[in-house]
């Protein structure tokens, strides 16, 4: 911020050490403030802020000068320099630049004991001062996490505290796990001029933050990109997951082999995995190595659920998978809705985290295409029949009337024969059978 000086109330304030003691009287009255009178002069400064050990550079500019002499002041008005000429025996304080319209001073080193006012004054008529604050920053000495356990269990609740010590002004602490920001309740004690400020973070931790970084970040006006973090190590009960290698696609059919693995990933690594075979007892000719079961032949006494478990030092937990055999080819496979829960079993840690449902591999998957396909044949097949039952209606119906139309025209002209014209025969075909009863001969 930039200061412009102002007439004084009274006189001037002047400490003089050394050759200036014997300065005259006439030259101490001519500091008196005479407010009545300006000159135009005046003097310009700015507030400094440094950080603790770096250099801090205080400048008293004039405008309108006319000579006058310029003098700088620590915070107990004792002169630093007199125009080009320093009186006291502090040597971090030294002279950047002198001129008619400036003086201008650097200060290594800066502590905090250096901070407050420097004042600059101009030797005019009346006298005129102005002061430049120097205002030292401390960096925090020391920031550290603590963590309330190296090891916990997924669902548990942990306590990290974060500490910036000895920094002036107070610290502001912000929390992320990874990449997002979490809100932590923070705590300042003061000692002398020093603050130092703790800042708590409750996290609820699951097994997607195992190996993730907890950061504690500082904001501070003396540091840019100051923080620590810590990796979380969480352990977890294992996933399980079911897989089948054979067949690759399509169904499980009776007299066809079946193969299915088993992997499952926790911490620590699961020790034990086996399998079993769901409310019943698992088939002699089932074959399990490690973690695979192996069918060679199917048959329909081989449906039911196969379940795949695994335990470590947090829990156990299962995959399943149901097992339907099909008949050979022709037959459609009737279309079926399956379920099925899990539990999980907490053995050496115990684990409040709810558990959650596996994922259930069932035989019947991907069978939706070939059912529908058998769907469409069946179709195709009724609709021929349906054709062609009907072409043999039509051909049927066609020689019966066909028939009945000769049989007509057959007794219509029953009696021409031996008409001699067409009525006659047309007499004859009405009377016809009257004619020939009467042509009936007997024989004794």
């Amino acid at each position: 911020m930039e200061r412009v000086s102002e007439c004084c109330r009274g006189s001037v304030p002047l400490v003089l050490s050394g050759n200036e003691q014997c300065q005259s009287r006439e030259r101490k009255m001519a500091l008196q403030c005479a407010c009545e009178r300006g000159d135009g002069q005046n003097l310009v400064t700015e507030d400094v802020t440094v950080v603790e050990g770096d250099v801090a550079t205080i400048s008293c500019r004039v405008k309108n000068s006319d000579d006058s002499v310029i003098q700088l002041l620590n915070p107990n008005r004792q002169t630093i320099y007199f125009r080009d000429f320093r009186p006291l025996k502090d040597s971090r304080f030294q002279l950047v630049n002198f001129s008619n319209s400036e003086l201008r001073v650097s200060l290594t080193n800066v502590s905090i004991s250096d901070e407050g006012r420097y004042f600059c004054q101009l030797y005019t008529d009346p006298p005129q001062e102005i002061y430049t604050t120097i205002t030292v920053l401390v960096p925090p000495r020391n920031l550290v996490i603590d963590i309330q356990k190296e090891v916990a269990v997924e669902g548990e609740e942990i306590e990290l505290n974060c500490t910036a010590m000895a920094s002036r002004p107070a610290t502001t602490i912000r929390w992320f796990k990874g990449n997002k920001e979490l809100t932590g309740k923070s705590e300042v004690e003061q000692w002398s001029d020093m603050y130092t400020v703790t800042s708590q973070l409750l996290l609820k931790v699951g097994r997607e933050d195992d190996g993730v970084p907890v950061i504690c970040l500082v904001d501070h006006p003396a540091v840019k990109d100051l923080q620590t973090q810590r990796y979380l190590e969480v352990m977890y009960k294992p996933q399980v997951r079911v897989s089948q290698n054979y067949p690759v696609q399509g169904l499980t059919r009776e007299g066809e082999p079946l193969e299915l693995s088993c992997a499952a990933f926790g911490k620590p690594q699961p020790t034990d995995m086996r399998w079993l075979r769901v409310d019943d007892e698992m088939p002699q000719h089932v074959v399990v190595s490690g973690s695979n079961l192996l069918i060679s032949n199917l048959n329909k006494t081989d449906n039911g659920t196969y379940r795949c478990e695994a335990s470590n030092a947090v829990g156990k937990s299962h995959a399943d998978y149901m097992l339907f055999v099909y008949d050979p080819p022709t037959t459609i496979p009737p279309p079926t809705t399956t379920t099925t829960t899990t539990t999980t079993i907490p053995t050496t840690i115990t684990d409040t985290t709810a558990t959650t449902e596996p994922a259930v591999h069932d035989s019947r998957a991907g069978e939706e295409g070939a059912i529908r396909s058998v769907d469409h044949a069946v179709v195709g097949g009724v609709v021929a029949v349906v054709v062609f039952a009907m072409l043999c209606l039509l051909i049927i119906l066609g020689r019966y009337f066909a028939r009945h139309k000769g049989t007509y025209f057959t007794h219509e002209a029953k009696g021409a024969d031996d008409a001699a014209d067409a009525d006659t025969a047309i007499i004859n075909a009405e009377g016809g059978q009257n004619n020939s009863e009467e042509k009936k001969e007997y024989f004794i």
